[in-house]
């Protein structure tokens, strides 16, 4: 039993980091993007992404989490409300991630994710009673001196930062308490966005009303909305195989990601910020290091 719990959490840790990577793929592709704004990049991103993960979710054989999921809102009079907020929290993250970029706030983002990962596993240690080890208690410190680096350089933390460290875990402890932790909640998530994600649309309207968009931009959109749904669903799929605080700390990886691809797209980090970039991706090396002892334990058992 153990064993199969730790191939399980492996198998989570896989599935994050591709995650991770897919959402950095996507973060830069933006730039593709120039000609659309924020609002109409999310809302094109939504439409695209239900259709995708529909198909990977008959393709996992996981539409029973749908189907559940479905006779729940029949029969709970309350879940309704629960399942609204919990596509409003995940609406306002994804929305920020794709309009931030393109709105010069894309650093607060970039501090969000950072500050996420200490958020979720203080969520996870008082709401689920999470233990933490001592890799993992050391990549807490490691990475928060890298934070406190981050705030001493910035004047100030702006609200997109406290909206990714502080909403997201909200989001994760929703999903774990009403039972949705699975690729059914999450189509559903996105289901609900799907009106908000059409009026954004109409109201940009670059693809739908200008005549004189080519066809690579519409071959753009689409290709985003293939990145989004395989992100979103390798990142669902993490999420029930490992704990909270794993889940946040394995976090770390997507904004490191998000900063090579800042640097891929042209922008520098400066000598005051190395620091922070540093003690991350040393936080990021000790859980590696700790997923490599425990492979090499449950190989020895074997």
């Amino acid at each position: 039993m153990a064993t199969s719990s730790i191939s399980s959490a492996a198998v989570g840790v896989l599935f994050n980091v591709l995650a991770s990577v897919l959402f950095a793929l996507m973060y830069a592709y933006t730039g593709f993007l120039t000609s659309l704004g924020g609002e109409e990049i999310y809302g094109w991103r939504t439409l695209l992404t239900v259709p995708c993960l529909t198909l990977f979710i008959c393709a996992t054989g996981s539409w029973n989490e749908v189907r559940a999921i479905a006779v729940r809102l029949r029969c709970e009079s309350l879940f309704w409300a629960k399942r609204l907020m919990s596509a409003f929290l995940l609406g306002i993250q994804l929305w920020l991630f794709m309009w931030a970029p393109v709105n010069g706030y894309a650093l607060d983002v970039s501090l969000g994710y950072f500050l996420l990962p200490i958020t979720a596993a203080i969520v996870g240690r008082l709401a689920f009673k999470e233990p933490i080890s001592k890799p993992q208690f050391i990549a807490c410190i490691l990475a928060g001196i890298g934070v406190i680096n981050e705030i001493a350089i910035a004047e100030d933390i702006s609200w997109p930062a406290f909206v990714v460290c502080l909403g997201y875990p909200l989001y994760f402890y929703l999903r774990r308490v009403i039972g949705t932790n699975n690729l059914g909640g999450l189509w559903f998530d996105m289901s609900f966005s799907l009106p908000i994600s059409f009026l954004f649309v109409i109201k940009g309207g670059v693809v739908l009303h200008d005549s004189s968009t080519s066809l690579t931009l519409p071959l753009l959109i689409l290709g985003l909305g293939a990145l989004s749904a395989s992100a979103l669903a390798f990142w669902a799929l993490s999420a029930p195989r490992l704990n909270l605080t794993v889940f946040g700390l394995l976090s770390y990886v997507e904004p490191v990601l998000l900063v090579l691809a800042s640097l891929l797209l042209g922008e520098t980090i400066t000598r005051s910020q190395w620091p922070t970039y540093i003690a991350i991706w040393a936080a990021v090396l000790v859980l590696i290091m700790e997923g490599c002892v425990v492979l090499y334990r449950v190989s020895q058992q074997r």
